[in-house]
């Protein structure tokens, strides 16, 4: 544990620990390390007044959370808190509580324990000291700012927990947009990044673990973690090797300068033709992001062709199954040509993940960002599978072609 010559701060107030519903596991882990913590550390100022109750057998604050028959609650503050230093942990997404309501078990939606949490601060506001939120994910944080008429879900919690309630600090780890702490600038809001401390926990805790480039693969499930994935993996030592082709000329001159003037190492751009294309190795993951028409296919072929271990695509324009649409039996949906091209666009997504399936792949098809970003937002999402493809699997490609177009 940490150990400090002396206290360089005084306690604002004795500490206390509200735990939501959800959150009681974790809330007594925290309090059994502060306990031992406390008891071991030694300093002169313990015995003084300021320090009253600090050390104690436990930081928990007693508290509940009945509900009515109807589903509707309250929070029942179980002991005193006056002159405390509350933190109270909430944690938004856990769906595994239920209550009872009308006779039937609910489970707690995001905005239930967002409830929960303003029934808790009501419950010691005026009688804390100071209130603090640990709200491990962000409630609404995927909603952080406003694109087109819609709401402002985060900013408004912040605002309104902060600004209404009297909550004086927010504590999260790694915000979706941290900017949205802009919404409460008087106020604490602290955004850990736990990166470093899960590296240290598996560097501490699993003793045959193996960092090098034979064991482990630094991977970023988004665009967003895409800059700390690539740090990491550089502290770690793992070798990091990006390649990016493009038939554009200037695109390719351009990313290259920035590469260059930004010191990236691994990171090459090419100009060529992607079916032309040699990899001197066999890439883990193939990225396609709004490859025209059929220059998608031409990604998905030569990835597949490669063995890569990933491949994610997003598909722009969807032209060719638009001319060659030759199905009687869709013709009530082809013969408007706004549908049919809806249609198409699908079709030809299906019939792109049915090849990859006959290649080997596990596959999927999700939505990349809000369609109010872009109307071209699905994400085709292939992993190779570490068994033999089932028979049948091209066969399946091949019907589903003869129904669409028309083919012997």
């Amino acid at each position: 544990m940490p150990d400090y010559e002396d206290f360089t701060t005084i306690p604002v107030g004795q500490l206390g620990i509200l735990a939501l519903p959800g959150c009681e596991k974790v809330a007594e882990k925290i309090d059994a390390y502060l306990v031992k913590w406390r008891k071991e550390r030694d300093s002169e100022h313990k015995m003084t007044l300021p320090f009253a109750g600090y050390e104690k057998e436990s930081y928990i604050i007693k508290a509940s959370f009945p509900r009515f028959g109807t589903g509707e609650g309250k929070c029942v503050i179980n002991q005193t808190v006056r002159g405390f230093d509350v933190f109270i942990l909430c944690d938004p997404f856990n769906y595994s509580i239920e209550y009872k309501m009308y006779g039937r078990f609910v489970p707690m939606s995001p905005d239930d324990h967002y409830a929960n949490l303003k029934r808790a601060i009501s419950a010691i506001a005026g009688k804390a000291r100071r209130i603090n939120v640990i709200m491990p994910m962000l409630y609404e944080g995927r909603q952080h700012r406003r694109t087109s008429r819609e709401s402002l879900d985060c900013a408004d919690m912040l605002r309104e927990i902060c600004l209404n309630y009297g909550v004086d600090n927010v504590i999260t780890f790694d915000a979706h947009d941290p900017r949205v702490q802009n919404a409460i600038p008087q106020n604490g809001f602290e955004n850990v990044q736990p990166v470093y401390q899960m590296i240290k926990a598996m560097c501490k805790n699993i003793p045959d673990l193996n960092i090098d480039n034979d064991h482990m693969m630094v991977i970023s499930p988004d665009e967003g973690g895409m800059g700390r994935c690539i740090y990491f993996a550089n502290v770690l030592g793992r070798r990091v090797s990006m390649t990016g082709v493009d038939l554009k000329r200037d695109v390719i001159d351009y990313c290259s300068s920035v590469a260059i003037r930004l010191g990236f190492e691994g990171l090459e751009f090419v100009c060529g033709d992607i079916t032309k294309y040699d990899s001197p190795e066999a890439p883990d993951l193939v990225i396609s992001l709004h490859a025209c028409d059929t220059a998608t296919d031409m990604v998905l072929e030569k990835a597949a062709e490669w063995g890569a271990k990933v491949i994610l695509s997003t598909p722009c324009c969807h032209h060719e199954l638009n001319h060659k649409l030759n199905c009687p039996q869709l013709e009530f949906i082809g013969r408007y040509s706004m549908l049919r091209q809806k249609l198409c666009d699908a079709a030809t997504d299906a019939m792109r993940l049915s090849l990859l399936e006959a290649k080997g792949y596990d596959t999927d098809a999700l939505e990349l960002i809000d369609p109010d970003e872009t109307p071209k937002n699905i994400l085709l999402r292939a992993v190779k599978k570490k068994t033999s493809v089932g028979d049948g699997a091209m066969e399946r490609y091949l019907e589903i072609r003869r129904f669409l177009m028309g083919e012997q």
